[in-house]
């Protein structure tokens, strides 16, 4: 099989490809050619694999890459034909570059989000709630809460396994608590994530960008908590009132968490400085970040077992046994382990989406999107649909098919998409990676069709947030 497709592929590249007399210096018009044609439906397909990927079991940077490659060097080969390779390899690696930049500013985010982990951060907030013995009504605002103003400093994925890993230790099989108790957390992390650069792949695309500031995005603070109130206070309607019986299991925070999340924050600081201050790349800043956690996780390994006495005196003073018996589940800190452990599934599918749509973009589809969508010079209506579009396709490759158009946007149309972006993921449950992870973490109580029967509610609190951002913010348009 594979000796027939070489063949027949060059015998359609060099037949249908654009004849020499078509051939300029500058892009060449494949846009209706039948490698411009090829290129789409490629990119189609690993995208309904993409989509799939819950029932498949495909992982999903699988297709992407494999559509990336081909697409680049189809394109590759006619423009050799035609004399014009250097084009292409500019257009590469310009895309390339995007990417790289990208990659290593969330490769730095998050191995800190998996230091805190692993350090047991999130496990003691965890504790603490389940330990509380809240009635439902109370977690369920405090859980979405949480999952608000955590989500813009982690990831909203983080944010929300972590509110429902809560909702799931305190429910008791309450199926309705938990569905509409997971509702709330997706739409909460993804309303979060929207005012915050570091709160959403999308924000941090927009910053890097430079088409929004750093302290810009807090102007979509009060449309995005307006995002996550209008649904949530139409659910807690239906939240019974009694109370579950509370745990009481405690989980400590392991040595240097604290400490961890100071040198978080000031990794954040040092990237905005260099942007804003200095005109640098924030990348700059966040591998500078990540070069104070390899100290810190130096100093930790190097007193370790110091520590560890220390800590064991103190504890057989007190009587703590409880503590004394946990001292032998102490672990010395590697932050090499936690580089591995990220995302890097969500990173390889990043990297196949980028050049797949700057393959695209470089074919001349792009332009053909921008046009239609932003062609009439009133950008609203179609950022608001670029919202509705990403509670179906994942808005990492709507965000950067955007940022690829070049549209003619003012500041406020820029936080418009940027905000719809971010909270149109959650009109679906597939609409987003919070979505879908919780489906499948409170699997059977947390449904497509529990998430659907309250669309409507999530619907208007999208159209509230909208003209909230009009409103409010009227003097950046």
């Amino acid at each position: 099989m594979a000796r027939l497709l070489l063949p027949l592929l060059s015998f359609l590249l060099l037949s249908f490809s654009p004849s020499p007399a078509l051939a300029a210096v500058g892009p060449l018009p494949l846009t209706s050619s039948t490698v411009g044609i090829a290129c789409l439906l490629l990119f189609v397909l690993a995208y309904l694999l993409v989509m799939a990927e819950e029932y498949i079991q495909l992982r999903k940077s699988k297709p992407v890459l494999i559509a990336a490659g081909v697409i680049w060097i189809l394109i590759g080969v006619v423009y050799t034909r035609e004399g014009q390779s250097v084009l292409v390899e500019e257009a590469f690696r310009h895309n390339l570059l995007e990417y790289a930049e990208l990659l290593l500013f969330l490769l730095v985010a998050m191995t800190y989000i998996n230091a805190l982990e692993e350090r047991q951060a999130f496990d003691a907030l965890r504790s603490a709630l389940v330990r509380a013995g809240f009635g439902f009504r109370t977690l369920f605002w405090l859980t979405g809460g949480l999952a608000f103003f955590i989500s813009p400093v982690a990831d909203n994925l983080t944010t929300a396994l972590l509110m429902c890993a809560v909702v799931l230790k305190v429910a008791n099989g309450e199926r309705r608590f938990v569905n509409l108790a997971c509702i709330n957390i997706v739409v909460a992390a993804n309303a979060g994530g929207a005012f915050s650069p570091f709160g959403d792949i999308t924000t941090l695309m927009v910053w890097q960008a430079g088409k929004v500031q750093f302290g810009q995005f807090f102007a979509l603070f009060i449309p995005s908590v307006v995002n996550f109130l209008v649904p949530a206070l139409l659910m807690s309607l239906m939240i019974p009132h009694h109370a579950p019986s509370a745990s009481t299991e405690r989980v400590y925070m392991r040595r240097g968490a604290r400490r961890i999340m100071v040198l978080f924050l000031l990794t954040i600081l040092t990237a905005v400085a260099c942007h804003n201050f200095l005109h640098l790349p924030p990348v700059l800043g966040m591998m500078l970040g990540l070069g104070y956690l390899q100290f810190f996780g130096f100093f930790l390994r190097k007193t370790f077992q110091q520590a560890v006495e220390k800590r064991r005196a103190l504890y057989e003073r007190s009587g703590d046994r409880e503590r004394l018996e946990r001292l032998g589940t102490f672990v010395p800190f590697d932050v090499f382990s936690k580089v591995a452990k990220a995302e890097w599934d969500t990173l390889l599918f990043f990297y196949g989406v980028v050049m797949c749509v700057g393959g695209l973009g470089f074919i001349g589809y792009l332009e053909l999107v921008s046009h239609w969508l932003y062609g009439s010079g009133e950008p609203t209506l179609a950022n608001v649909a670029i919202g509705l579009l990403s509670a179906v396709v994942d808005n990492i490759p709507v965000m950067f098919a955007v940022l690829s158009m070049h549209p003619d946007m003012s500041v406020g149309q820029w936080l418009l998409v940027t905000m719809t972006a971010g909270v149109g993921g959650s009109l679906l449950s597939i609409g987003s990676a919070a979505g879908v992870a919780l489906m499948g973490q409170a699997h059977g109580m947390y449904t497509f069709f529990g998430h659907l029967k309250w669309a409507p509610a999530i619907a208007l609190g999208y159209a509230a947030s909208i003209g909230a951002h009009l409103w409010l913010n009227s003097a950046l348009f």
